[in-house]
């Protein structure tokens, strides 16, 4: 080692050395802040990947879903979610059809979509049917089927088998009616400017209708 490579005890280090002696505390702040980014954005795609795998899948022919909030948006429990083209009302969602088909058709379009033919347990799911209805449709009158059918004589059930109940049905003045003897299924029966909160009518399940198809939200 030659003279000016000697470093005496007490001497100060070279520059080089107190240069990296400086930086070195730097270089790991931002090596520690890279690792626990990394970490959450992991954690993200985990957390992102779960809650997308418990979407249903998609209806037919919808774009993607719509979510809309209940409540506070720090708890994701208050988020609905519906297919895009659904009508969101408390727990469910709605679809009100474009096309008609006889019952038993109807049915099994709502099924394809994951779905039923609409199930309607209170006053206030009647009535935003009712309001959903009226702003969707400019005919003058038209039906849609419901999910109520007569298995037999005098006994209606519902297409999920909910039993049915009288005190949540809305008959129409005389219905329904026992002639003729084939109108087994069951329909809203709409007319323009015409207001009637109990519209149900009782229909041959041939004739082709519009039709309510429903669902459960799905919480993200």
């Amino acid at each position: 080692m030659n003279q000016q490579e000697r470093v005496s005890p007490g001497t100060a280090a070279p520059a080089e050395g107190s240069s990296c002696s400086r930086l070195s505390p730097w270089v790991f702040l931002a090596s520690a802040l890279a690792v626990k980014t990394a970490l959450m954005t992991v954690g993200l795609v985990v957390l992102f990947h779960r809650s997308c795998g418990q979407y249903k899948t998609l209806p037919q022919n919808a774009p993607g879903w719509h979510c809309i909030r209940n409540g506070s948006a720090s708890q994701r429990q208050d988020w609905k979610c519906c297919p895009v083209g659904w009508r969101p009302f408390q727990e469910s969602c709605y679809y009100f059809s474009d096309d008609w088909m006889p019952w038993d058709k109807s049915q099994q379009n709502c099924s394809g979509m994951g779905s039923q033919l609409v199930v309607i347990n209170t006053k206030a799911e009647q009535a935003f049917i009712n309001k959903e209805i009226q702003m969707k449709y400019q005919r003058e009158q038209i039906n849609l089927y419901i999910g109520l059918r007569e298995q037999e004589a005098g006994q209606w059930r519902w297409a999920d088998q909910t039993p049915y109940n009288e005190s949540a049905a809305f008959w129409r003045h005389g219905e329904p009616s026992d002639q003729p003897s084939d109108e087994f299924c069951v329909v809203i029966h709409y007319q323009k400017n015409v207001f009637q909160f109990r519209n149900w009518n009782n229909i041959p399940c041939t004739i082709d209708s519009y039709r309510i198809c429903e669902t459960a939200a799905v919480t993200p």
